[in-house]
């Protein structure tokens, strides 16, 4: 298990990109190299992005625990999606440095909730991840209400993608994706109807950055990640309230592989967060709302 006491810090926002049961689909170099020109990763369409081994490797020599998931878009994208329960069974051989969080399709409804129950109980999942943009769906949408339910039961955090999003970014078309769906607004409806989930909202929601913090603010079970941004081109509005009213709910987060915890940390050392703040941000929040 984790010693939190040991490690300096929570990235709440890693991805696990690279099929851990099988080979990549068709198309999926091409998604990738699109990723890398967004982020500026050198990871390109060829080059295979970490395992999730790899990346317990990673986290493990910087001392900073890491909550890693998938995301089931197979509808929307046509990639398959990878095994939660292989998700889980990697973070539970690593899980001195690995928190597994789950990804399900609300469209699959009443599966979908059994599913979820099932990952809790039997692999110990954490959380689920849902991107709106990429599963093509309004948060508030009553389909994945059944979902929700299931994830409010049994103690699980719901993570949700939040603003614009890398993927699909200069492609054509945007690869299909609708950045509507993700406006943070849509899951105030979801914080109001599931009060007793807990709710993290993922990235500054850029354009959306004032209606992500409303949200954090006005609900007591919202929370923000920081993941996906360097902490360098946080607009002011996003730094004043993690400094002040939102300090106990801000949580740090890299969007490992495409950005990494080192190029973040830096980041955030230069930037303007007040010294009482940033442990906060950087583990104990992370730790209260994981109750771990």
């Amino acid at each position: 298990m984790i010693n939190f006491d040991e490690v300096i810090a929570i990235d709440f926002h890693t991805h696990a990109e690279e099929p851990c049961c099988g080979p990549r689909d068709d198309g999926y170099d091409e998604f990738q190299a699109g990723m890398a020109r967004y982020f500026k990763n050198p990871a390109g369409a060829k080059a295979m992005l970490p395992s999730i081994e790899e990346t317990a490797v990673y986290y493990r020599e910087r001392k900073i625990a890491a909550v890693i998931f998938p995301v089931d878009a197979e509808r929307e994208t046509g990639f398959r999606r990878y095994s939660n329960e292989e998700v889980a069974t990697i973070c539970a051989e690593n899980n001195d440095i690995l928190i597994p969080f789950a990804s399900i399709d609300p469209a699959k409804g009443k599966a979908g909730a059994r599913e979820a129950r099932r990952l809790v109980k039997e692999f110990g999942v954490k959380g689920f991840k849902f991107h709106p943009t990429m599963q093509g769906f309004f948060p508030n949408d009553r389909m994945a209400y059944p979902l929700y339910e299931a994830i409010e039961e049994e103690g699980a955090i719901a993570l949700f993608h939040t603003g614009q999003t890398g993927v699909g970014s200069g492609m054509h078309g945007g690869m299909g994706m609708r950045l509507k769906y993700s406006n943070p607004m849509h899951v105030d409806d979801v914080a109001v109807d599931f009060p007793d989930m807990k709710i993290v909202l993922a990235h500054p929601s850029f354009p959306w950055t004032e209606e992500g913090l409303s949200v954090a603010q006005h609900k007591p079970n919202v929370y923000h990640d920081m993941s996906g941004w360097s902490p360098k081109y946080f607009p002011p509005q996003f730094i004043h309230y993690a400094n002040s009213i939102l300090k106990k709910k801000m949580l740090f987060g890299s969007d490992w592989p495409a950005i990494t915890p080192d190029r973040w940390l830096k980041d955030f050392e230069n930037a303007n967060f007040k010294d009482e703040v940033r442990p906060l941000i950087l583990k104990e929040n992370a730790r209260r709302i994981l109750n771990m």
